[in-house]
């Protein structure tokens, strides 16, 4: 952790848990600054992890689910990595550069994925591995002020780009990446910050009208627009088609770990379970089994107490149904609905 942006962040009102700031004090500013102006969160816990040299690409798109071969500088990509019967390991998302790959990945995942790399590297392979998480802060701004800030901030206004598109750009003397996307379902933008100018610019972000916000807000966050995690959603139980990450999977690329299995699935109609978010009328707890009358239908994997009452994410059997079925999850009632991050191929299609 770098001390003087944590200094700052405790000057913010900032307490900590494991060094990260898990909240400013200020829940309500901030929920309504991710609907109203912008909230700017510290990721930085997350994991960044440098791939470069000449196959870097080629590599990756063996490695994970998405096409990179037609990736060019300045665009990115949302993947997941899976193990070799498609089991979900993480999602990610990579920042193609000139000279390299960025890949954001999660806090948990990051020297997992760095050792999983290594495995697959051949001694002809033209790749470099290198987790260089300590080097960077990384910071998101979430809400629909975001282009407003950094005009602020740089005095240019950042081109409507598409989700993903990314670039260097000056704040004062600090070059820092800025990718169109807050990693959440709710437009922003994520920052790349050297970590020793982090201090500086969360400074500037705060200054120029950013409201800070805390890890948990971001939980919430992620809970209510359906955004997948490790140890919850992504584990070994499940596979990303179930996930609802069909926006993150090439049908049409060629062999990658755990590819037979996804396509297969595809194919012959194989998902058998999807994720879905769940208004709950109480209190679950995570695991729960999920029923319709007297039938198993699903388990609870995340659960979060909004302003409107308890949501959650579920995992339901295709065949019980998805958005409107009404369910019992332990002793408590509640309805699937969608969630914006995620995406289902209908069943019929």
């Amino acid at each position: 952790m770098n001390d003087k942006l944590q200094n700052i962040q405790t000057s913010n009102g900032a307490t900590f848990q494991d060094t990260i700031p898990v909240s400013f004090g200020n829940d309500t500013q901030a929920i309504e600054a991710t609907k109203q102006g912008v909230a700017l969160c510290d990721r930085s816990h997350w994991g960044l992890i440098e791939i470069s040299d000449d196959d870097r690409l080629r590599f990756l798109h063996n490695q994970s689910t998405n096409n990179f071969n037609i990736l060019k500088p300045g665009e990115s990509c949302e993947t997941v990595f899976v193990t070799p019967t498609a089991r979900t390991i993480d999602l990610a998302t990579a920042y193609i550069t000139e000279n390299n790959v960025l890949l954001l990945v999660s806090a948990i995942r990051c020297q997992q994925l760095v050792e999983w790399f290594d495995r697959y590297l051949f001694p002809m392979d033209k790749v470099e591995v290198k987790n260089i998480s300590s080097e960077y802060a990384i910071f998101s701004l979430i809400g629909i002020e975001g282009k407003n800030l950094i005009a602020k901030l740089t005095g240019t206004t950042p081109p409507d780009a598409p989700h993903g598109s990314h670039q260097l750009i000056s704040l004062g003397n600090v070059e820092i990446r800025v990718a169109v996307g807050s990693g959440l379902a709710t437009e922003g933008y994520t920052l790349i910050v050297p970590m020793n100018n982090a201090a500086e610019v969360w400074q500037m972000l705060v200054e120029t009208g950013a409201v800070p916000m805390g890890d948990h807000l971001w939980q919430k966050l992620r809970i209510q627009q359906g955004r997948p995690a490790p140890d919850y959603e992504l584990t070994d139980d499940y596979n990303p088609l179930e996930a609802g990450l069909w926006n993150t999977i090439s049908f049409e690329k060629g062999c990658y770990i755990g590819q037979e299995t996804i396509a297969r699935l595809n194919t012959y109609k194989g998902v058998k379970q999807r994720l879905w978010g769940v208004r709950l009328n109480g209190k679950a707890e995570l695991g729960t089994v999920v029923q319709v009358g007297d039938e198993k239908v699903g388990k609870l994997t995340s659960c979060t107490e909004t302003n409107d009452g308890y949501f959650g994410l579920v995992y339901i059997r295709t065949k019980a149904g998805g958005v409107g079925l009404k369910v019992e999850v332990g002793n408590v009632e509640g309805e699937v609905v969608e969630v914006p991050f995620l995406t289902h191929q209908d069943i019929d299609s």
